[in-house]
């Protein structure tokens, strides 16, 4: 029997990590950031099917095809958090359950990333933990998912 799958999402630049900014986001790259939610997940019992873009289209496209095999969404928007009503309601037409993450404290820097267009639609919020952030939103999601949790 194969293990539930959850959806792992990384937004632009995120493709960056470990060179852009390492000062706000850290020396981690995404192969790192994809290691440890695999390892991560794979500790609850489920696996992981990653993506990551620079394009809106294509992050909301495997958003939809996660209805057809997914328990649940990772999702860091990246910049898309703060300008992007269709990756919003991609997230909520697909009904899965959302966990928003973000490697900076997003509430701490520029005025126009305070607002996040995610996170009505996620039951967990992630911030400012850097990479190891995400291992926290996979393990409060598998909480959510198993019915043990609220996020």
């Amino acid at each position: 029997m194969t293990a539930p799958t959850l959806l792992l999402v990384n937004g632009p630049n995120l493709n960056l990590l470990g060179v852009r900014e390492p000062d706000v986001y850290g020396h981690e790259t995404l192969a790192d950031v994809e290691a440890l939610v695999t390892r991560t997940a794979a500790a609850q019992g489920l696996q992981v099917r990653a993506v990551q873009s620079n394009h809106e289209g294509v992050l909301i496209d495997a958003i939809h095809a996660a209805r057809a095999d997914c328990v649940g969404i990772v999702i860091n928007p990246a910049g898309l958090t703060h300008t992007s009503v269709v990756l919003r309601d991609a997230l909520a037409a697909v009904g899965l359950p959302v966990a928003e993450v973000h490697i900076s404290d997003v509430t701490t820097r520029e005025p126009f990333r305070h607002h996040s267009y995610v996170a009505d639609v996620a039951v967990v919020h992630v911030v400012g933990e850097g990479v190891p952030g995400y291992a926290t939103a996979v393990d409060r999601l598998a909480a959510v998912i198993a019915g043990h949790a609220d996020g």
